[in-house]
């Protein structure tokens, strides 16, 4: 993949990182037609910078990394924010409960101690995400958007069902990433296996 920085994809992820401040303080000041309409740029642009690195073929290393860092940043900030005291009480089912935004973080913080001392110790970096990880992600972004689709609209009679989905999910992932590093450790060592072996 080529090494460089200032491609269509990597300037629509720094752009859409330079929103995430933008969008929070949207969201913590209640403005959630604003919030809304950040939300929805932010993941419209994520579908475009997709399309066109593999359509024009401007993929990028820093993109790979860059990417899901952006979509993580979003998540983890819509999340906090939306679990601070009087945060929309007058809507049914908020601000979220404090367990939902911990299994959320929490689940990050366990694949990344994983990960981390898997490498410490073997010097592993084949890190691939899993597809529970991946499902995971993309139930927390879609879910919270429909979370500030029900508050512009005043309906949040599904908000539990999200949160419900969002824990489970954020659990089963959690636990997968661990089993999911293991095979990917193993199909390293098959492939590549020491010279001392016959």
């Amino acid at each position: 993949m080529s090494s460089k920085i200032l491609t269509i994809p990597n300037i629509l992820t720094f752009l859409r990182m330079a929103l995430i401040p933008v969008f929070a303080i949207f969201l913590y000041y209640e403005k959630s037609a604003w919030a809304l309409l950040i939300f929805f740029f932010a993941g419209l642009s994520d579908a475009v910078d997709g399309y066109v690195a593999r359509r024009f073929d401007q993929q990028s290393e820093l993109g790979t990394i860059l990417d899901p860092i952006a979509d993580k940043l979003l998540v983890t900030t819509s999340f906090v924010i939306m679990t601070l005291p009087n945060m929309f009480a007058e809507i049914d089912y908020l601000p979220f409960p404090f367990w939902v935004t911990a299994a959320v973080i929490g689940r990050d913080i366990l694949i990344v101690a994983v990960a981390l001392g898997i490498n410490i110790v073997t010097g592993f970096t084949g890190f691939q995400p899993s597809f529970w990880g991946k499902l995971s992600t993309v139930v927390q972004i879609n879910g919270f958007g429909f979370i500030l689709i029900g508050i512009v609209t005043g309906y949040s009679f599904f908000f539990p069902a999200i949160y419900v989905a969002v824990v489970a999910l954020a659990f089963i992932s959690g636990i997968h990433y661990i089993f999911h590093i293991s095979k990917l450790m193993r199909e390293e060592e098959n492939e590549n296996p020491s010279s001392d072996e016959k």
